[in-house]
């Protein structure tokens, strides 16, 4: 099968002679796959219970005659005008009651019996008309959920959330204690007087809104399964997926895992932010992790610009081919664009495609084409996984709390925290996977916990279980603070996470916008800003000080010995070089070693392996050429022919030879095999 080559196809955006054309230039760009029907309710359902699926017949007869799989859409992701007119109840609204209306997409309440209904009839049709296919490959369900529609606050919202409510807590007298209505005299007498955390006078009660972002999730989900359940039925053994969007809040991809027959991803990297290649690969880590190592899609990326950025500018020669096969060798076994044909209206008219206004004599088309032709010269590679001696712990649950009203400060970012702590690993070259801390984690050699605010006693236990039986953890700031309600854990401050630290911590000390304090300890000696705590150590140590500012003399950094294991703890934000320095001495101390021993700055290396070999990938995300030693004789096994570097010449190109070292164009690629 090889590596699934393609983008999301919209054919009933043109008229039907376009479509032959299509089909030989897919062809010429070595497409293998397509995500279609994405958007075609409206076109499949033109009014109510009116059916009309003969052009879409053709579409796919046509793709399977060219030998081009499809990845089928549910078309439920946007309702068509009839359905809100003749049914405006299921429109949603925001915390401030204003309703949202059509016109763009995602006008739906995920609550809403009536869109559900609707939703599954259509996924019936589908189904059960296109079961054998020989063009269907996989189920798309929905699309990017959550993404306009993050969460619905009306009435039918309302209704659904006390139901979810009295699933989880039977009684309202459960309720009222998990939510500390005792505060502000907002105890409840009965489920029917508990709203949605609309807009209100000041600051809503912290637990309901946790539990109303919970809430969220789940309604969004059992949209998703209940157009699942269909397609199990109907079509048993098609695996079954939706595309998920990049550290997006709304979505539990952890919990959604579990549904999905493979993850799945749409990542837009941004050619302005020269470091973005890290972010992916906090991300594509996470795809690769969320089902145990096993091989993700990448459903949607951008050949070049995109629309929707204050400004959007174009990938530059060699970033989407470099880009590209960074999700490759970090896990992807598919790598799809948005979209085919570049639209000549709508919203999306300036978002690029694999085919641009221009046609084939454009420079997106030669990049597309060419890196067609590379993948579809190494098809062994899909299916081979990676492995990771270090785990990132991301919780979804701690990001919707910490990032909730009444912190001691508002600029504690989930999503740059976690980044901060990713970045070492990264660029020292050690694979990394990003799981919950309800994973199983002995697998590991080192555990990082860049903030767990919200832990629940449980997880604390198995975190302590881990150093006790000789792992090494680090743990950051402000964490095991409260439980799954948002409470305060009694005992000080980290109460679940002392005995494991060994400290307490008497006070948080947050720090002024733009303001650092200097933190000096021999070789931990630098800058940190954003966070400090004042700790008192209860048989832990301290390596490093806070040597200005309120805390000055207290302990910065600790390190504490546990059982067979030990537990450090950051009680500020140390900056990159800082950082990367105790990193370096803590994976060391727990036998973590690099692919790749002395990277150049800006080369990433990664490994997948399997019974066909073991594939070394190394990626230049620099602006110059460097050369790397390899760690012995190495055969070049990208067999491409052309394609565009940084600097407009053709980049490296393999050539089958043996090797001892590779130089590397700015943004170049190499994979390579043992001899």
């Amino acid at each position: 099968m090889g590596i699934r080559f393609g983008g999301d196809y919209n054919p009933e955006q043109w008229p039907e002679e376009v479509w032959a054309e299509d089909l030989k230039l897919m062809k010429a760009a070595h497409v293998t796959m397509v995500t279609a029907g994405i958007f075609s309710w409206a076109k499949v359902e033109p009014g109510p219970g009116e059916w009309d699926f003969g052009w879409f017949d053709r579409v796919l007869d046509g793709l399977a005659g060219a030998g081009i799989a499809v990845c089928l859409a549910t078309m439920t992701a946007s309702p068509p005008p009839w359905l809100s007119r003749a049914h405006p109840e299921i429109l949603p609204e925001g915390p401030d009651g204003q309703r949202r209306w059509p016109g763009g997409r995602q006008h739906y309440c995920p609550s809403s019996p009536v869109y559900r209904a609707h939703a599954v009839r259509l996924v019936e049709q589908l189904a059960t008309r296109y079961a054998g296919h020989p063009a269907l490959a996989m189920w798309h369900v929905g699309n990017e959920y959550g993404c306009h529609t993050r969460q619905c606050f009306c009435d039918v919202s309302a209704q659904d959330f006390r139901r979810w409510l009295r699933e989880r807590y039977e009684t309202v007298g459960a309720l009222n204690d998990a939510w500390s209505t005792a505060f502000w005299s907002q105890t409840y007498g009965d489920f029917d007087e508990v709203l949605p955390p609309r807009a209100a006078p000041t600051f809503p009660n912290p637990a309901q809104q946790l539990d109303y972002l919970r809430f969220g999730d789940d309604a969004l989900r059992a949209c998703y399964l209940a157009e699942k359940a269909v397609l199990e039925r109907l079509t048993p053994g098609v695996p079954i997926t939706t595309n998920l969007m990049p550290q997006h809040k709304p979505v539990d991809a952890f919990a959604w895992s579990a549904h999905m027959d493979a993850m799945a991803l749409d990542f837009y990297q941004d050619p302005y932010t020269p470091d973005d290649h890290i972010r992916a690969g906090y991300v594509f880590d996470l795809m690769r992790s969320a089902r145990s190592g096993q091989p993700w899609l990448l459903l949607e990326q951008a050949p070049s610009a995109v629309n929707w950025r204050p400004r959007n500018g174009p990938k530059p020669p060699g970033a989407m081919r470099l880009w590209s096969w960074q999700a490759v060798a970090q896990g992807a076994d598919a790598v799809l664009f948005f979209q085919w044909r570049q639209s000549l209206g709508g919203a999306e008219k300036f978002h690029s495609a694999m085919l641009p206004h221009g046609g084939t004599q454009t420079r997106i088309f030669r990049e597309v084409a060419a890196l067609g032709r590379e993948f579809s010269s190494l098809p062994e590679i899909a299916g081979t996984r990676s492995r990771a001696d270090v785990a990132l712990l991301a919780d979804w649950h701690s990001w919707w709390a910490l990032e909730l009203d009444s912190k001691p400060s508002t600029a504690l970012d989930h999503s740059r925290i976690a980044l901060d702590h990713y970045r070492p690993l990264f660029e020292a070259g050690v694979p990394c996977a990003v799981l919950p801390p309800q994973r199983e984690l002995s697998g590991h050699r080192l555990v990082i916990a860049p903030n767990l605010y919200l832990l629940t006693a449980r997880d604390a236990e198995r975190l302590a279980a881990y150093v006790w039986g000789g792992g090494q953890l680090v743990v950051s700031f402000f964490s095991g603070i409260v439980d799954e309600h948002d409470r305060v854990h009694p005992g000080g401050y980290p109460a679940p996470l002392r005995e494991l630290l060994g400290l307490r911590v008497a006070e948080f000390w947050p720090l002024d916008a733009g303001r650092s304090v200097t933190v000096g300890g021999g070789r931990y000696t630098g800058r940190a800003d954003l966070w400090s705590e004042e700790i008192d150590l209860e048989g832990a140590e301290a390596p490093a000080h806070f040597t200005d500012g309120d805390l000055v003399g207290r302990p910065a950094v600790t390190r504490h010995t546990y059982g067979k294991g030990t537990a450090w703890y950051l009680g500020t934000r140390l900056e990159p070089a800082l950082m990367r320095a105790l990193l370096d001495d803590v994976r060391a101390a727990a036998g973590v070693t690099p692919v790749l021993p002395g990277l150049p700055a800006g080369v990433q290396a990664a490994v997948r392996e399997g019974p066909g070999g073991r594939y070394l990938f190394l990626l230049n995300h620099g602006a110059t050429a460097v050369q790397v030693e390899l760690p012995g004789r190495m055969r070049d096994v990208l067999g491409a022919e052309d394609g565009v570097g940084a600097d407009g010449e053709t980049p490296r190109v393999g050539t089958g030879e043996v090797v001892e070292r590779v130089t590397l164009a700015a943004r170049g690629v190499a994979v390579l095999t043992e001899a």
